[in-house]
């Protein structure tokens, strides 16, 4: 694990103001870095090593914490986490930094906020990385009810769900804020049609793990894009596979196959 976090600045978008680093070699290749639910840019990506890997491979990289999570604003309404918001907040962060575009990669709801990215901000997508998200992005990833449940439970003693208890466990250890959490929950299970993730032509890269229950599958969804790969991360479930080695060599050979180097 590595905890050294860079330095973190603030840009504002859709009213609210938002945290992200750059960092990496600023002269490389830029990625674009989303996290997943009740994560944060550090936690999803500098303690798992994707900083290091990334910057020692010579790309630039930027993450942002997405609105309600991490040092960003955090509204409580659900309407404010719907993936398109989500989405146009991380393109707004490219215009921000004066890019055109980037490739881009996120994990689990992250995943999703980069698919919409991609549907309606199709210039600023180089390619995709779907880490911890396969077809779950269009049939749904099973019911989330009780994770909002156990975030707005008093208590972590009093929730009873296996993943309520995970996720609030999670949202404890990252200090959110569990109301904002429980909005987002709500609101950012917005499903892709099949028919149109189909319209994604971008390189893509889909990584989840082989016991991740939460994913479903990456190669159902590969077989839905015109230009989309999946791999296997061994072993791994929904929350270990985020740093996997596996995971982050098939994310650099696919950058290298795909000429961003």
């Amino acid at each position: 694990m590595n905890l050294n976090a860079p330095a973190f600045s603030l840009f504002y978008h859709d009213g609210l103001q938002l945290a992200y680093f750059d960092a990496g070699d600023p002269s490389g290749p830029p990625i674009l870095l989303i996290h997943g639910f009740a994560s944060t840019a550090t936690v999803n990506w500098v303690h798992p090593g994707w900083l290091k890997t990334l910057g020692e491979a010579g790309y630039r990289v930027i993450a942002i914490d997405n609105r309600g999570h991490g040092a960003s604003d955090r509204p409580h309404e659900p309407e404010a986490y719907h993936p398109s918001r989500m989405a146009a907040d991380a393109a707004a962060l490219l215009t921000h930094l004066g890019l055109p575009d980037a490739d881009v990669m996120g994990y689990s709801m992250g995943a999703r906020i980069s698919a919409f990215m991609a549907l309606e901000h199709p210039h600023r997508v180089r390619s995709l990385v779907f880490g911890g998200l396969g077809i779950g992005l269009c049939d749904g990833v099973g019911d989330w009810d009780p994770i909002a449940e156990a975030l707005l439970a008093p208590s972590i003693s009093d929730v009873t769900h296996e993943r309520g208890r995970m996720f609030r466990a999670f949202a404890e250890q990252t200090r959110s804020d569990r109301i904002a959490l429980a909005a987002c929950i709500q609101e950012s299970r917005v499903l892709v049609d099949r028919a149109d993730i189909a319209r994604v032509d971008v390189p893509t890269l889909i990584a989840v793990g082989t016991r991740d229950d939460i994913a479903g599958s990456p190669e159902e969804l590969a077989a839905l894009m015109p230009d989309a790969r999946a791999v296997d991360i061994p072993n791994r479930d929904h929350m270990l596979a985020v740093g996997d080695k596996v995971f982050k060599k098939a994310v650099l050979d696919f950058y290298r196959e795909i000429g961003r180097q």
